[in-house]
């Protein structure tokens, strides 16, 4: 598969999460949006590591990786904490910060 297949995967994924973040108003589906952003990242960092023969793409999308499950973590659990509190995980509820 040719770098540049990889790299139109990439930016399509990209552009799937860039949408999902700007037009949903439900914060799990936002969430989701931000892990298919990291993915498509992490899917252009490995291609350009295999094309260039380095793993340094590879390291830093291990790290990539790591840093998406502790968002992934912390995030679930601010909206668990919300839905709680307001019953409800739509953005649009929570636009102030009282509570």
């Amino acid at each position: 598969m040719s770098l540049a297949w990889v790299l139109t995967l990439s930016t399509a994924l990209f552009t799937v999460g860039v949408l999902g973040v700007l037009l949903r108003r439900n914060a799990i589906v936002i969430l989701m949006a931000v892990e298919i952003m990291l993915n498509a990242a992490n899917l252009a960092l490995i291609a350009f590591s295999r094309h260039l023969g380095s793993p340094d793409g590879q390291i830093l999308a291990l790290f990539v990786m790591t840093v998406a499950a502790a968002e992934a973590a912390v995030g679930l659990a601010i909206i668990l904490a919300i839905f709680r509190l307001r019953k409800s995980v739509n953005v649009d509820c929570l636009n102030r910060m009282k509570w």
